[in-house]
């Protein structure tokens, strides 16, 4: 029986090699996407609609919502955060929000861009969706409870969030170029 040596980890099996091959087309085909944020955004509204209207329709697996909720309420966390915290107070290397009517003005980045936030966000609806094919996951519970819980939950942690934002007075939302006032000249692009 021969031994495996160090260079023998080159050579791919022919399974690693499909595996490969399919994910460099699964990933070309997602690097296509990046620029159609609406159409992502349909995408994701339509498969999140066939989540839960299997849910309602097996009026179960409850505990798989909740978790989904959960999940899907840290993922918003991190795409309204900037990606420094300014309550770390200078303990950072990167760009910083600015906190002062005199401090320059600097772009806010999120601590979780757009693009991974989408598809963070449509994994966890398609793996949610998968778990309701296996009863394993269909736990017994009480869902008004989980209901008003995430419900509290989720209002604390906006409240919290918005608190942040007006005191260190950032919009994690662009709505556009940035119009000035109208010009002395007169003319109008209407």
């Amino acid at each position: 029986m021969e031994e495996s040596g160090g260079d023998s980890g080159s050579v791919a099996t022919p399974v690693q090699q499909r595996a490969h091959e399919a994910w460099r087309i699964y990933q070309h085909y997602l690097d296509k996407t990046t620029p159609h944020a609406n159409y992502r955004w349909i995408g994701t509204l339509v498969v999140a609609l066939i989540y839960c209207l299997r849910v309602y329709y097996i009026q179960g697996f409850y505990i798989i919502a909740y978790g989904l909720g959960i999940y899907l309420l840290n993922l918003l966390i991190g795409f309204l955060s900037p990606l420094v915290d300014p309550e770390a107070g200078g303990v950072s290397d990167g760009p910083t929000l600015p906190t002062r009517g005199s401090d320059e003005f600097k772009p806010f980045i999120r601590r979780l861009p757009e693009f991974k936030f989408w598809y963070s966000m449509t994994k966890a609806f398609c793996i949610a969706f998968l778990m309701t094919f296996f009863s394993v996951f269909d736990v017994p519970v009480f869902w008004p409870i989980l209901l008003c819980y995430w419900i509290v939950l989720f209002v604390l942690t906006m409240r919290r969030q918005i608190a942040h934002m007006i005191k260190y007075k950032y919009i994690p939302f662009s709505f556009g170029k940035q119009k000035y006032g109208r010009s002395s000249s007169g003319s109008r692009a209407d």
